[in-house]
């Protein structure tokens, strides 16, 4: 028995040994877990964010060509009403589902920049079914679009913690004057 009981410290250190290893093991396997886990997160939020703009893109460039066959655009590949009303509805239908993507996966604030782009192009597409011929308001609307746009950009690099980017303005043509 006194054999044991001179084993006995070692064979406690053995098992401390071995329950703190395990325990560390299990921390770690946690830590990594929750970090693969959100990064999975932050993957699917990008995905969804970009879906969400190219929808929305759609139906900003159908209606750039609509508005030069109303003569209040540049744009050098014009649509007539008949040719532009299926892209819209198209348009329409498809930000539909990257919209609820939007809104089950997006932060609080991506959310709240959607809605005031997706606003301002429901606007230009509003503004041309009534077959507005006003260059100046038309680029009024497409000023509140590319501030949405940017507004936009700028929380979704903010929420997934993205280096700034570029604006993407730059300065176009003067509309033709009819």
């Amino acid at each position: 028995m006194s054999a044991f009981l001179e084993q006995l410290p070692a064979l406690l250190g053995v098992v401390i040994g071995a329950l703190g290893s395990y325990l560390a093991l299990v921390r770690s396997d946690r830590v990594r877990f929750r970090r693969e886990t959100a990064a999975r997160w932050e993957e699917r939020r990008l995905a969804v964010y970009a879906d969400y703009a190219r929808a929305l893109k759609k139906s900003v460039t159908v209606t750039y060509r609509l508005a030069a066959h109303l003569g209040n655009d540049p744009h050098p590949h014009p649509l007539t009403p008949e040719e532009a009303a299926p892209l819209l509805a198209e348009a329409a239908v498809g930000r539909d589902p990257s919209g609820e993507a939007l809104l089950l996966l997006g932060s609080p604030e991506v959310v709240d920049k959607a809605r005031a782009w997706v606003v301002a192009v429901m606007d230009m597409e509003r503004f041309l079914r009534e077959g507005t011929r006003d260059p100046e308001a038309w680029q009024a609307l497409l000023e509140r679009q590319r501030a949405g746009r940017e507004g936009y950009y700028a929380a979704v690099r903010d929420d997934l913690a993205l280096p700034p980017g570029h604006s993407a303005r730059r300065p176009l043509p003067a509309p033709p004057r009819g």
